[in-house]
């Protein structure tokens, strides 16, 4: 006799809190771990509970963006390791970082996570360290810049009648004028589109270079209940990768977008909000496209990545915004998404719900 067992339904997960920094153009002054604990402190506090009664870390950041190896565990340090932590990292935004420890609190195995993410580019030159990110043998050696690939993808979604310059500033001036009201944002407020950096893509089309950090804190079940007024549901999340050749790929869409989005239920009801990982003007053309997204959803209400882009915090900081907007009622059903690697390469979704006590 064959004794069949009924599958358990899967956990209900939240985003709890949210914080991060005043991103700034420069913090030369500040360690990464000096920039980032106060975000920590800040994010604990907001929950009522401290480093050890959390179940499980992860963070985000990037060695070669530090230049320096494994240099995740200062920060680790300042988390405190000591008694031995259950942790893990993730070399690539944080936003991977909060789906490590969402599928960490779905198996039970933990009911709160702290996940953390900080990224300083202002001690080199971004726009070359990016490009090794790019194939080894083909591209790499050609030293593209992140700009110049964008700019490739701004013209391709031009001579597809797309969009147009005009266009794009007006997407520009919208998110910009959104951070207004963002006292972490770093360039806030409307302001001429300025000279080409690479044609098509003017300074106002690209986002700014900062260093900044940014936490979240999860919780499952009656805990999140506990910990916060009106949790951010966690309702789904997936994420998909486009092909690695440029040359392969059709760079007015978004094919692993819409993907993870449809796997995350994003397209089963409506949305109100969505936060977007665009960091250049042209790319949240292509995600509004990807995800069916109309005039009547609120699209970067925080400014999103053109008011301040951290590099490795600034997905994770999508979808503490989105989570922060539910959190105060100003939202009843949102978006996040988050992306890395050139043109759109790599997209998560996550789909966020409140809901009504």
């Amino acid at each position: 006799m064959t004794t069949r067992t009924r599958p358990q339904a899967r956990r209900d997960v939240a985003i709890v809190a949210f914080a991060q920094t005043r991103h700034v153009r420069d913090s030369a002054a500040l360690s990464e771990v000096e920039m980032l604990m106060p975000v920590l402190h800040e994010v604990l506090d907001q929950v009522g509970l401290t480093a050890g009664e959390i179940g499980f870390t992860c963070s985000g950041s990037c060695d070669y963006l530090a230049g320096r190896a494994f240099s995740f565990t200062m920060a680790l340090d300042g988390v405190g390791a000591w008694p031995p932590i259950s942790e893990s990292h993730v070399e690539t935004d944080g936003a991977w970082a909060l789906y490590e420890a969402w599928v960490k609190l779905l198996t039970g195995e933990a009911d709160t996570a702290l996940v953390y993410s900080y990224g300083k580019s202002s001690p080199g030159r971004l726009r070359d360290v990016l490009t090794r990110q790019l194939d080894p043998y083909y591209l790499a050696p050609l030293w593209p810049d992140s700009v110049a690939l964008a700019a490739l993808q701004a013209q391709a979604l031009i001579d597809a009648g797309d969009t147009d310059e005009a266009a794009l500033a007006a997407v520009a001036g919208r998110n910009r004028t959104a951070a207004v009201a963002n006292p972490y944002a770093q360039e806030p407020g409307d302001r001429p589109q300025g000279e080409y950096v690479v044609r098509p893509l003017r300074r106002g089309d690209c986002p700014p270079v900062g260093d900044g950090a940014a936490a979240v804190v999860l919780a499952a079940g009656d805990t999140a209940r506990r910990l916060c007024e009106r949790p951010a549901w966690i309702r789904g999340m997936d994420h998909r990768i486009e092909a690695h050749a440029l040359g392969v790929r059709d760079l007015t869409d978004s094919p692993s977008t819409r993907l993870a989005a449809e796997r995350a239920g994003a397209f089963e009801a409506p949305v109100d909000t969505a936060e977007l990982h665009a960091p250049f003007t042209s790319q949240e053309v292509v995600l509004r496209k990807a995800l069916g997204l109309g005039d009547d959803v609120a699209v970067n209400p925080s400014g999103g990545p053109l008011a301040a882009n951290p590099v490795m915090a600034a997905g994770l900081i999508r979808l503490g915004e989105a989570a922060a907007r539910i959190h105060r009622g100003a939202s009843r059903r949102a978006l996040a998404h988050a992306t890395s690697g050139p043109c759109l390469q790599q997209n998560l979704v996550a789909v966020l719900e409140g809901e009504d006590r």
